[in-house]
């Protein structure tokens, strides 16, 4: 989940912006982390301590209130009650990566993800995403190969990812679906040389880079095998005592080989 986290840190502040390149300032002084990161952590802390995930989600909007989320979730958070509300947003995908660790077969991971995803994300395009984002992560780090994870995602799910990064980078615009960001994110993993270049193909992208970025990271940390380290430490370095304690515990008992 660090390789999430890190890709939304490493596009925050590339964000609505027209950035079409991979040649940028990795992590500049202006990085931070965004809701992409909170709700992430959010999800590590349920799987790990069997918190209600509805009842850590808003816990944490409460102690990061202003992390950037959307419109939708602000209201959803500070409502009484918990009904999802309909939503096919990326925020579906960008928070899902610890369910691809943290369970041991693919059918588990699916439904795990369903369960977790439609809490809000209850549109069938929230939870598509949230479930292709899942078994991506998951058939990364279960060893299989980049063709046999794109040739899953497009049959499971119906994503075209036929598409190169080069021929998808120049029309991106800013979008927030799960239809029109997850399968870009997606092949920007499928296209990438390391965890690095993948962080810098989706952010070359260009749009809502963070949330972008947050979901490669999480497959490409999965595929590659973990992250450089140092950007680990530096994700650590920006985090707070609080998401940075969360991250460990969660890393190391999932995500250590």
């Amino acid at each position: 989940m660090i390789g999430a986290i890190a890709g939304d840190i490493a596009g925050s502040v590339y964000e609505g912006t027209r950035m079409k390149t991979k040649h940028f300032v990795l992590f500049s002084d202006l990085c931070v982390y965004t809701d992409d990161t909170v709700l992430t952590v959010a999800l590590a802390d349920t799987i790990l301590t069997g918190t209600p995930y509805v009842k850590n989600l808003k816990t944490f909007y409460r102690w990061y209130p202003h992390a950037g989320y959307g419109g939708s979730f602000h209201r959803w958070a500070r409502r009484e009650d918990s009904e999802p509300y309909g939503s096919w947003g990326n925020g579906a995908a960008m928070r899902i990566s610890p369910v691809g660790y943290a369970y041991h077969d693919l059918e588990t991971v699916l439904d795990q993800a369903r369960g977790f995803t439609e809490v809000t994300h209850n549109h069938p395009e929230g939870i598509k995403g949230g479930q292709a984002v899942a078994a991506a992560v998951f058939l990364a780090r279960t060893r299989h190969s980049k063709e046999e994870i794109r040739t899953f995602i497009e049959t499971r799910f119906a994503y075209d990812l036929s598409r190169s990064i080069d021929e998808i980078r120049p029309g991106h615009p800013f979008d927030v679906s799960c239809q029109g960001n997850i399968p870009p994110a997606i092949r920007a993993f499928l296209d990438s040389t390391d965890f690095e270049d993948a962080i810098r193909t989706a952010v070359s992208l260009g749009g809502d880079t963070d949330t972008l970025a947050c979901i490669t990271g999480g497959i490409a940390q999965a595929f590659y095998g973990g992250i450089p380290e140092d950007i680990e430490k530096k994700v650590y370095a920006i985090l707070d005592e609080r998401l940075s304690a969360i991250t460990k515990a969660f890393m190391n008992h999932y995500c250590r080989t």
